[in-house]
């Protein structure tokens, strides 16, 4: 047999490989990862949400000296003051789970109806439904229904569905959302799951079921969030201990970022409910601004938070990240693009991590387009692709 026949009957034997390989992991999706998901109860949503979230978050700021607090540069500080201003919340989750509790029906009809006429006003969007567990599932997609009924679904517009128990729930979950879609003419809609409870991250039948979660959902899964509490209690962890940084929460992400890596689905690490109020507000910061650091170095891009104050460690953990990070990257991709040496033999896989590290880095608005011009020399069209962003 000659090496032409040879690869053809390569091509024969692992074409259905392929082909399964290219539908389950197809890659980047192309789009924007927000840094973060902000939380707010229906009742306390209207369309003074954002603003009043963006005031708050720095007149938390005054009576401290957030450099001093932080050990940060005051070009990163002022980066932070901007985008307080100009964009305070980049995604945000009307609540009607957890933070909204159990309302007389009446109440909850009505809270789903005046969000969904002032929904839009963050770049990503969406609700959080009640579970569809058996005691809530009528519940969460009446309150789902009537959001859509009333035209609250748009550009960057997700659900998130909680406490996720089995792959049933997820593929049920696509029959409501393709039923509410044939019913209201609306573009197809996206959901995340939220990994609140140990049957996602290990089944009975011993296998890993966010996996086959993934799987179930299809391109209407565009992200895993972790819930910090709800999963840390279910595996019995005292209350004290609880905490994004737990070796149980470790564990889940782990299984989160292993089922999601090559799909495109983000991945979102959960909050901390240390709130920095009164004085405790710079420890709290320390703490938050920490836990930020860490998810980022662990390559999780994204969390939760709760409070309007939590938005400046939020955003001078973020920038500090991509500052920090920025001038090593650039270095090394401009070497790779054959403009010089950096002192690293870097594989192609890393140039990719590199260029969607800058990437992120601009996206939320860390870096500039003109300093990646002066330190890189690249065009933007020509780092995504290197990124591979379709």
């Amino acid at each position: 047999m000659g090496l032409e026949e040879l690869g053809a009957e390569l091509d024969r034997r692992l074409g259905a490989a392929d082909a399964a390989l290219a539908a389950d992991y197809p890659g980047d999706r192309g789009v924007r990862q927000p840094v973060h998901t902000v939380y707010v109860p229906a009742d306390r949503y209207d369309d003074r949400t954002v603003a009043d979230w963006g005031a708050q978050a720095r007149a938390a700021l005054a009576g401290h000296d957030l450099t001093a607090v932080l050990d940060l540069p005051v070009e990163v500080y002022d980066r932070v003051l901007a985008k307080l201003e100009r964009e305070p919340i980049e995604d945000l989750r009307i609540d009607f789970e957890d933070g909204y509790g159990d309302r007389p029906d009446p109440e909850e009809d009505a809270a789903a109806v005046a969000a969904a006429r002032v929904a839009r006003q963050t770049p990503y969007y969406g609700l959080r439904v009640k579970s569809l567990e058996a005691p809530t599932r009528r519940r969460s997609i009446r309150t789902l229904d009537l959001f859509v009924r009333e035209g609250g679904v748009g550009d960057g517009f997700v659900v998130t569905l909680p406490k996720v128990t089995s792959v049933e729930q997820v593929e049920a979950f696509v029959y409501v959302l393709e039923t509410l879609e044939n019913t209201y003419r609306v573009p197809e809609l996206k959901f995340e799951i939220q990994v609140e409870t140990p049957q996602a991250i290990l089944g009975a039948d011993g296998t890993a079921l966010i996996a086959r979660m993934l799987k179930a959902g299809g391109p209407r899964v565009t992200g895993l969030h972790y819930g910090t509490y709800d999963y840390s209690a279910s595996l019995g962890v005292a209350a004290a201990y609880q905490s994004m940084e737990h070796p149980v929460a470790d564990h889940a992400k782990d299984v989160m970022q292993l089922a999601a890596a090559g799909t495109g689905v983000f991945v979102s690490d959960g909050s901390t409910n240390v709130l920095p109020v009164g004085e405790a507000t710079q420890a709290a910061w320390q703490l938050h601004f920490r836990l930020v650091r860490r998810s980022l170095a662990r390559g999780i891009y994204q969390g939760w938070d709760m409070h309007p104050a939590q938005l400046p460690t939020r955003f001078a953990a973020t920038y500090l990240f991509y500052r920090e990070g920025f001038a090593q990257a650039a270095t090394r991709l401009r070497a790779y693009l054959g403009g010089g040496d950096s002192g690293y033999l870097d594989e192609p896989a890393t140039a990719v991590a590199l260029a969607g590290f800058v990437l992120r880095g601009l996206d939320c608005g860390a870096i500039d387009e003109t300093e990646i011009d002066q330190l890189i020399g690249v065009e933007i069209a020509a780092l995504a692709k290197l990124a591979r962003r379709p």
